[in-house]
């Protein structure tokens, strides 16, 4: 992973505590993939997609979550269920975008993303 994404999962990691959330898991990974941050809020388990760019000019990172990706992280999470969590727990999926503005990071976080 790129230093810029490495810095992206450590200001969204810090986000969401700051938010309540409580970090599980980061950089689950498995045969087909990875989750970037599996963290849990009020007994909900919450699969997160972190983007992070340096400008717009490919767009706002979240757009860069496309179908695709969506549906490889929801085979993701089932893997993670099935194999990690004893208890039956509602699940969503997050992303949280960041994009450096002058130099700082500007944090837009998704909720229930898809």
């Amino acid at each position: 992973m790129s230093s810029l994404g490495n810095k992206g999962e450590g200001l969204a990691c810090r986000y969401l505590k700051r938010n309540g959330y409580q970090i599980v898991k980061n950089n689950y990974r498995c045969r087909i993939g990875e989750i970037d941050i599996i963290a849990k809020k009020d007994e909900c388990l919450v699969f997160v997609e972190v983007k992070t760019r340096l400008n717009k000019e490919f767009g706002e990172p979240f757009e860069s979550v496309t179908s695709y990706k969506q549906e490889r992280l929801r085979r993701l999470a089932e893997i993670y269920v099935a194999s990690q969590i004893k208890e039956q727990l509602p699940c969503r999926f997050d992303i949280v975008s960041i994009l450096f503005e002058k130099g700082k990071p500007v944090i837009h976080h998704i909720e229930n993303a898809f």
